[in-house]
């Protein structure tokens, strides 16, 4: 169970460093992780609080983000250290431990991969990876197709919002980093097999 005097400091935290969309958007992603968890067998209190957190280094000046994010002892490609919208994933992999002293492996895993994803992709980090894309805040095109693949199934959501990253990021003219590739291809061999 939750303590909520740590998740009170979280919050606290939270709606210190980041704008009032930002802290709201942390808090619908919670939620959403933890009907994720609650509906695919998740950890439920690990869901919330990797959800919650997932971008407490969001708004920090991009020096202050790559400082941390070459902290990192997780893997990260020469294109994730070029694309300033990525570095706040690896960022708060590592502030989380320094802010917070937080050693969860899978808490840590789920915020760093929550924007490019990853090969082997644990259920905490895909549970968080999609609650993001899903949280009631979200209010893109095909959101309510999103939020249907997420009542299905874990696994065939998790094929989708991939091919939608991917093909969102090719129209753009973005590099794809190789652990989002490695991540879809796991998804569509799946999706082959079931």
């Amino acid at each position: 169970m939750l303590d909520k005097k740590v998740i009170g400091k979280y919050k606290a935290y939270l709606k210190e460093h980041l704008s009032k969309k930002r802290y709201n958007h942390s808090v619908n992603v919670a939620g959403a992780a933890l009907e994720l968890a609650r509906r695919y067998g998740g950890d439920t209190d690990r869901a919330y609080v990797a959800g919650l957190l997932h971008d407490c280094a969001k708004e920090l000046e991009a020096s202050k983000q790559l400082e941390l994010a070459e902290l990192s002892d997780l893997d990260v490609c020469d294109i994730e250290r070029t694309a300033v919208p990525l570095f706040h994933a690896i960022a708060g992999s590592e502030l989380v431990k320094t802010e917070f002293g937080i050693t969860d492996k899978e808490i840590i895993h789920a915020i760093r991969y929550h924007t490019v994803a990853c090969k082997d992709m644990p259920k905490l980090s895909q549970i968080v990876y999609l609650a993001d894309l899903i949280s009631d805040d979200r209010d893109y095109k095909d959101v309510k197709k999103m939020r249907k693949y997420a009542e299905q199934s874990l696994e065939k959501a998790m094929y989708e919002a991939l091919k939608f990253s991917i093909s969102d990021s090719v129209s753009k003219g973005n590099s794809i980093p190789v652990c989002t590739l490695e991540a879809y291809n796991d998804f569509a061999k799946l999706m082959k097999n079931t």
